[in-house]
């Protein structure tokens, strides 16, 4: 009984007038509370073209993708985070009350093999189409990681990006073809897919560390300062080890049949 309530789950085993408390200590030894994933629908198209974008890249050398993704971070975290255990006779930490989180950063972020590129910061109040976006790239990913690549690293790599509209316009697709970046090495990418991309698990090590123990910021240079500080602290391994289960995802959609494959 998946996100079933204490008392919902001892009802139906038939046991009734337990306490809450008691309940709730029982469940600890062998579950835990979480909160339902949010994944956009799976209809049978976009199962396909999953299970096609798996087949197509199923035997790819995937040392040589660079994975690509943005990330917006807020002042006060996401829903939830400020949630924990804390001991009896302890108060709750009293948390600022803000209206729509006070604000975020958009994060712009890379990984290829054990490397991380950036992350890189969208200047606040720039919104990403596709004349920005490219301008974006030129100024950080091109300018400050790419052109110091070897060439035969620039003719091997192959570049992914999300189906966002900025990405898939025909101004950006044009935009990244003159820079070579067109055919075989523009990644094709399935609608519906952040559970294929390696970089959302790095996301979600780097908020773990910005907001642990509920932390909140006061403005957006420091909220930016900490993911700065913890994408430091991600090592090479830790990003070997995302970037090399690609393999294993892939399997995984075949095997699903399209399905979602978790993260």
């Amino acid at each position: 009984m998946p996100l079933a309530t204490s008392l919902a789950i001892f009802q139906s085993c038939n046991i009734t007038g337990v306490p809450k408390s008691t309940r709730c200590a029982i469940l600890r030894d062998m579950a835990k509370v979480r909160k339902a994933e949010r994944r956009p629908p799976l209809n049978k198209t976009h199962k396909l073209k999953r299970q096609d974008w798996a087949k197509k890249y199923l035997k790819t050398d995937f040392s040589k993708v660079l994975w690509t993704d943005e990330m917006r971070v807020s002042l006060d975290g996401p829903d939830g985070w400020a949630r924990g255990w804390i001991g009896k006779g302890q108060r709750a930490p009293v948390r600022l009350r803000r209206q729509q989180g006070g604000g975020g950063v958009l994060v712009w972020a890379g990984i290829n093999k054990d490397e991380l590129v950036g992350p890189f910061r969208v200047e606040d109040g720039v919104k990403l189409n596709s004349q920005s976006y490219c301008q974006f790239l030129e100024d950080t990913f091109f300018k400050q990681w790419y052109r110091k690549k070897s060439a035969s690293f620039k003719k091997n790599m192959i570049f992914m990006q999300d189906n966002a509209p900025s990405h898939a316009s025909k101004y950006s697709t044009a935009w990244l073809a003159r820079k070579g970046i067109k055919e075989e090495k523009l990644m094709t990418w399935p609608p519906c897919s952040p559970d294929l991309n390696p970089i959302e698990n790095l996301w979600s090590i780097i908020k773990c560390e910005i907001y642990k123990e509920g932390k909140q910021y006061t403005s957006l240079n420091s909220v930016w300062e900490a993911v700065v500080a913890a994408a430091r602290n991600v090592d090479g391994e830790q990003i070997k080890t995302l970037t090399e289960s690609m393999d294993g995802r892939l399997l995984s959609v075949l095997a699903k049949k399209g399905g979602y494959i978790g993260r």
